[in-house]
C-alpha cells in the first residue's frame, strides 16, 4: 500500500440521513477534484477494453462529527488557509448550482448550517482540522 503526503477527507454532520450523507459526500469531493486535478488517476479499462472514468489516485477518508465539530473544523480550515468545499442544510432544498451558491452567499460564515465539508492538504494539517471527528462507520 502506498503512503501519501496528503489527505483527502470529508467530514459529515453525524445526524444526517443515509441519503444525505451519500449526496453530501458526492457533492463535496467534486470540489476537491476540480481544484486539484493532479489527484486524479488514469482512466480504467476492463478486459474488453471498455473505458471508464478516472477516479482519485488516493483514498478519500470519510469522518463524522457533531455540528460543533463541523463548525470548529470550518474555522480551523479557514485559519490554515486551505481551500475546502462546504455543503449547508439549505442546499437540500435547492435544485441547481445558481440557487446553491445564492443560498451559501446569503449566510455569514459563522452562521452557516454545515452538513459537511471536504478538504485536501498535508496530512498533519488535515488531521488538525478534523480534531474531534471520528472515522465514519
Amino acid at each position: 500500500m502506498s503512503s501519501f503526503d496528503t489527505k483527502i477527507a470529508v467530514l459529515l454532520r453525524d445526524d444526517l440521513a443515509s441519503w444525505q450523507r451519500l449526496n453530501v459526500t458526492a457533492f463535496l469531493v467534486s470540489g476537491i477534484a476540480h481544484v486539484t486535478p493532479e489527484l486524479m488517476g488514469e482512466p480504467y479499462f476492463d478486459a474488453d477494453d471498455t473505458e471508464y472514468l478516472p477516479m482519485f489516485g488516493q483514498p478519500v477518508l470519510v469522518f463524522s462529527g457533531s455540528a460543533a465539530v463541523l463548525t470548529a473544523a470550518h474555522g480551523r480550515a479557514l485559519g490554515r488557509g486551505l481551500r475546502f468545499s462546504i455543503f449547508t442544510d439549505e442546499l437540500f432544498h435547492t435544485g441547481n448550482d445558481a440557487d446553491n451558491r445564492a443560498a451559501v452567499r446569503a449566510v455569514p460564515a459563522e452562521k452557516l448550517a454545515l452538513a459537511g465539508l471536504a478538504v485536501h492538504g498535508p496530512k498533519n494539517a488535515v488531521d488538525k482540522i478534523l480534531k474531534g471527528a471520528s472515522l465514519h462507520q
